[in-house]
């Protein structure tokens, strides 16, 4: 068995171990039936690639359903021993869209590839940082990416390079965020004109799906 392939076996075993198949009315083994497929997609990524400090992923699994609720899936998080918790008032995390500009795969689950936190784009707004990304052929990351990257390495998130989520909108000029709050996740918003020191904007490059 690969790294690759280590890797792959052990978030699955972690989405497993979280509970992700009770929502989705599937028992552990058909669950893990839907996303061995996934594995298929290995071929081209490096495990050279992570970085935690420098905030880079090869690849995270994710899962997306409707059933799959943000506000459970951040109490499923493991921050130091904490859940994450959500306040996006005056919305829920179900009033943000996925923009025009980036197409989710249909399937069940999928592979986001070639993470970056987006240490670049600290105390760049993010209005700013979404023009960049996108000029340089890569993809801003959803609410549920966010929580996926943090599901598998919650140590991903850091204290100086937080990140905001551009790829999840509503109709207003507020963009969603993942940062550390009281010592654990929290998923917020800032708004898109407005420069933080400690908040990046992530991205990748790729969503496979089998």
């Amino acid at each position: 068995m690969t790294t690759l392939e280590k890797e792959f076996d052990q978030q699955l075993a972690t989405l497993i171990s979280k509970g992700y198949p009770e929502p989705l009315k599937l028992t552990a083994k058909k669950f893990k039936s839907e996303l061995e497929p996934l594995k298929s997609k290995l071929s081209g990524i490096s495990m050279a690639e992570m970085n935690l400090e420098q905030g880079r992923l090869p690849f995270v699994i994710v899962v997306q359903s409707e059933l799959l609720k943000a506000e459970e899936l951040m109490l499923r998080l493991n921050f130091h021993g904490k859940a994450g918790i959500v306040n996006m008032t005056p919305h829920q995390p179900e009033n943000f869209g996925t923009i025009e500009k980036v197409t989710l795969p249909s399937e069940l689950a999928y592979l986001l590839t070639d993470i970056d936190r987006g240490k670049a784009f600290l105390n760049v707004t993010p209005e700013s940082a979404l023009q960049t990304i996108l000029e340089e052929n890569r993809s801003p990351l959803t609410i549920n990416e966010g929580i996926a990257i943090l599901t598998h390495y919650p140590e991903f998130l850091q204290k100086n390079n937080c990140f905001s989520l551009l790829a999840s909108r509503t109709t207003d000029q507020r963009v969603p965020a993942l940062w550390i709050s009281e010592k654990r996740p929290k998923l917020g918003w800032c708004w898109d004109r407005n420069p933080h020191t400690w908040l990046g904007s992530a991205s990748c490059s790729n969503r496979s799906a089998a």
